[in-house]
């Protein structure tokens, strides 16, 4: 009995395959709702394409967010996460889908 419980403990301890980070409904679902168009105007959230606001900035501001105005993004994303969603922004155009970085 010890060997067949052993055994299902063993099979958790699998490694899943990590899912792909797919940015552009990321940030769809989870910013779009403030920055509308998908960053390219303003909503409730200043408008983010062109943005004169250095990686850095943009980096803090979505891990760290900023009291009574933009939720801290940190404990949902990793770093690499947040990295690729500045990447994002940087890559927005008018009248183009963003693609994914």
């Amino acid at each position: 009995m010890t060997c067949v419980i052993a055994g299902a403990a063993m099979a958790d301890e699998t490694p899943k395959p990590k899912k792909e980070f797919d940015v552009r409904s990321q940030f769809t679902s989870i910013c779009g709702f403030c920055h509308e168009d998908s960053g390219r105007k303003a909503g409730k959230g200043p408008q983010l394409m062109n943005s004169e606001r250095s990686d850095q900035y943009l980096f803090d501001r979505i891990k760290k967010g900023l009291p009574g105005r933009m939720a801290a993004f940190g404990s949902v994303y990793t770093d690499e996460q947040i990295w690729t969603m500045v990447k994002f922004i940087r890559s927005l155009k008018p009248g183009e889908e963003p693609k994914n970085p």
